[in-house]
């Protein structure tokens, strides 16, 4: 049939995508839902599934984060493929996968990528047994995820933190357009897995001149109003 999908059992992208929403760095995972022996077993995972047989490999990583949570026009960079034969060592990741896909499945290489977004960007809700959710790293920890996910998600972060020290500008993907320095601090933290010292933080970021003071202050917060800075390009 000319128009038969034909995918490839063997090779998949998924997708680790960090958010921030002012307070906590959080990344997007699908929450899963899977009958075993008529009771309900449900744990989360990457976005991410196998790729189609005579598809690009960032193509397909761009359609299947669009497929699982309508985000579009996101910049995904490939930074590490996952091949270790134990990735699929659980026998009900592979059943849900053949299930899912009415496939073989069999030793699966996956080719991961990173992607840095406001966390207002609109996530579509699916139906069915699957649908995207916003978990917080710290979360993470306590958290049954499929496959080698935890890992994955793991190395994503390390290579965000080391691409954030090539290039400054990246931290502010993921911050509102006007923002305070506690949210800038809390950020940087949670990126380099530090605690930044208050004083310390605030000079440093004085000798940042793309980061640019406002005439404005936060609105409508329980606590104190604090100024806000904008980030120059």
């Amino acid at each position: 049939m000319a128009n038969e999908i034909i995918y490839n059992p063997h090779v998949s992208v998924d997708c680790v995508v960090f958010g921030f929403d002012g307070e906590r760095m959080k990344v997007l995972l699908i929450e899963r839902n899977i009958t075993e022996q008529n009771e309900l077993y449900n744990d989360k995972k990457l976005p991410g599934s196998i790729i189609l047989a005579d598809e690009d490999l960032d193509d397909a990583a761009s359609r299947v984060l669009n497929e699982l949570t309508g985000l579009k026009n996101i910049y995904l960079s490939q930074f590490r493929s996952f091949g270790s034969p134990d990735r699929t060592k659980d026998p009900r990741d592979v059943l849900w996968l053949e299930n899912t896909m009415q496939l073989k499945i069999g030793r699966i290489v996956t080719v991961a990528y990173v992607a840095l977004v406001k966390i207002d960007r609109k996530i579509q809700v699916r139906q069915g047994d699957t649908r995207p959710t916003w978990v917080e790293l710290r979360e993470l920890a306590e958290m049954n995820l499929a496959f080698d996910h935890a890992e994955i998600i793991s190395k994503g972060l390390d290579h965000i933190r080391h691409r954030m020290d090539i290039e400054p500008h990246l931290l502010f993907e993921l911050l509102p357009r006007k923002f305070t320095i506690s949210q800038l601090r809390t950020l940087y933290d949670t990126v380099h897995q530090t605690r930044s010292d208050v004083r310390n933080f605030q000079k440093k970021v004085a000798q940042w001149n793309y980061v640019v003071p406002l005439d404005e202050m936060e609105e409508n917060v329980p606590h104190r109003a604090a100024r806000l800075y904008r980030y120059k390009k």
